[in-house]
């Protein structure tokens, strides 16, 4: 090979392996250019800045070498002085760079195949960029793709201009692909990795099957159904939960086609998986009760702080709700986000008879009532001495058989009893030596100033030290080898977030740490706001 022959062969090779490798020309001509300069510092010196340039219309090459012009030359190989710079370039100043025109040259065999080397590297490292940009905009699409090997479960595919790998865990249980068949699959991720982009695809994810309905139900692929949520047991059981904008269509039977003949068509490239189509619904309750068929539901109960719904059923729709291990309320769960705990009609009543027994019990021995007040504000659905001392008169005086005088008189002895509970509890937590100033943290009451006592949290210091874990408690384990470890603030109902809060707060308050940047003022600013006196 030499620097000196055809000019067009040059071009030709260019061409022919961008569209081969489905590159750009100019990255190829780009490529021969650094093969030929590294190639021409073989001869010339490796110190020496050698540039080739190739005229991509006539093939044309031209070898130059860059020099430096300095004051005081170093390097001879890279510098060049003024005055020599000048017979190159009259217009030359220092720190210009002087182009030095070199001959021809041929190419010996090793600086050949080091020339070759680097363009293959070039080609390479383009058409890699190629496939990440090709694929990476292509995520949540599905894919086609012909099974090229498979190695210890996981399946190769190969996508025409790229290669996918299908995990043993993104297959759907007991299918098996042999070398030759053709396979569809959601494309869900594209990593750039140093052996070429890593394009991974799966059939068990939720997804698969909302773009395999897409495909088969016009209705969705034109917008006018839209599928809001899918769960899937993959190989077993899905659940997807669509919803229409025309009023006029019905979402299901849109999935469902005639005689079934669209949702047949997935569930026959899902290996049989059993779908059940849930029409959506923006009540959380209809949605729920939607998501649990085909088991009837009796009564829902939605407690939105926690994110937990409890669900009533007939005795004998128990284990049709529940479905096969846990299957059914377990799909439910993950359809609608929500953790849903399931009741019989026998279970929620003996459940509510108990609390009953207790409130009542409880009014009993903290507001000195017989049993027949109790029962009574119990009923009214009064859960705590709290709600009773701070509850309007008028809501008290309304009851069946009150007057505004026995009202008045039953939140005077609650806020006596809440008053009393208070003073033991401040005496128990000055008597545990824990600091004032942690009454101070917004969020923090007397009782759990004696838990943090109890379990040596005494300054506002020792509380900004504890981890989350330390407040609300950890799990260990998995299943029935779980172990929960209890935190200091278990029975107090604090939310994960609000127990990361107050350490925020202690660490702001023992200056550890600056006040939100999003907040003005400093931090002894915002506990007054908090706690005006």
């Amino acid at each position: 090979m030499a620097v000196s022959a055809n000019r067009l062969e040059l071009l030709q090779i260019a061409d022919a392996v961008a569209r081969e490798k489905v590159i750009d020309r100019g990255i190829v001509i780009a490529a021969m250019e650094d093969a030929i300069a590294k190639a021409a510092r073989s001869r010339y010196g490796a110190e020496t800045d050698v540039h080739a340039e190739i005229d991509s219309k006539t093939g044309a090459l031209r070898l130059a070498r860059h020099l430096l012009v300095v004051d005081q030359v170093e390097n001879d190989a890279r510098e060049i002085d003024l005055d020599s710079a000048r017979r190159h370039n009259p217009a030359a100043q220092v720190g210009d760079v002087i182009a030095d025109t070199l001959p021809p040259f041929d190419f010996g065999r090793v600086a050949a195949q080091s020339a070759k080397q680097v363009i293959v590297q070039k080609v390479r490292d383009a058409e890699r960029d190629r496939q990440y940009e090709e694929y990476k905009d292509r995520i949540g699409e599905i894919v086609n793709g012909v099974v090229k090997r498979v190695e210890y479960g996981n399946v190769i595919v190969d996508l025409g201009r790229g290669e996918g790998i299908v995990r043993r865990d993104e297959l759907i249980p007991r299918e098996t692909f042999r070398p030759g068949d053709r396979l569809r699959s959601y494309l869900f991720d594209v990593r750039r990795e140093t052996r070429g982009p890593q394009i991974f695809l799966s059939r068990s994810h939720p997804q698969f099957m909302a773009k395999l309905f897409a495909q088969e139900v016009p209705e969705i692929y034109d917008s006018i159904v839209e599928v809001k949520a899918v769960a899937r047991d993959p190989g077993s059981r899905a659940k997807i939960a669509v919803t229409s904008r025309d009023s006029s269509i019905d979402p299901v039977g849109a999935c469902v086609g005639m005689r079934g003949s669209r949702v047949q068509a997935v569930v026959g490239e899902l290996q049989g998986e059993k779908i059940d189509i849930i029409p959506w619904s923006f009540d959380q309750a209809t949605f729920i009760v939607n998501a649990l068929q085909p088991a009837e539901v009796v009564k829902v109960v939605l407690d939105e702080d926690a994110d937990r719904i409890e669900v009533v059923v007939p005795d004998d729709q128990l284990s049709l709700a529940i479905g096969r291990r846990g299957q059914n309320v377990r799909l439910a769960s993950q359809l609608t986000g929500w953790d849903i705990d399931i009741l019989t009609e026998q279970e929620e009543s003996e459940r509510r008879q108990k609390e009953f027994t207790q409130r009542t019990e409880l009014f009993m021995q903290t507001l000195d009532v017989d049993e027949v007040v109790g029962q009574l504000l119990a009923s009214e659905g009064f859960r705590s001495v709290e709600e009773l001392a701070f509850a309007e008169v008028g809501e008290l005086s309304s009851i069946q058989g009150f007057d505004e005088d026995t009202a008045a008189e039953i939140q005077r002895r609650g806020q006596e009893y809440l008053a009393r509970i208070e003073a033991e509890q401040d005496a128990r937590r000055r008597e545990l030596g824990v600091a004032d100033e942690l009454k101070e943290i917004d969020g923090v009451t007397t009782p759990m100033l004696v838990a943090f006592g109890e379990n040596d949290v005494k300054t506002v210091e020792d509380l900004a030290g504890c981890a989350t874990d330390d407040l609300v408690g950890w799990s260990d384990g998995r299943g029935a080898e779980m172990v929960r470890h209890k935190g200091i603030l278990d029975g107090f109902d604090v939310p994960r977030a609000d127990a990361e809060g107050l350490i925020m707060a202690a660490r702001v308050k023992a200056g550890w740490i600056e006040p939100p940047a999003e907040t003005e003022g400093s931090a002894e600013e915002l506990e007054t706001e908090a706690h005006p006196t």
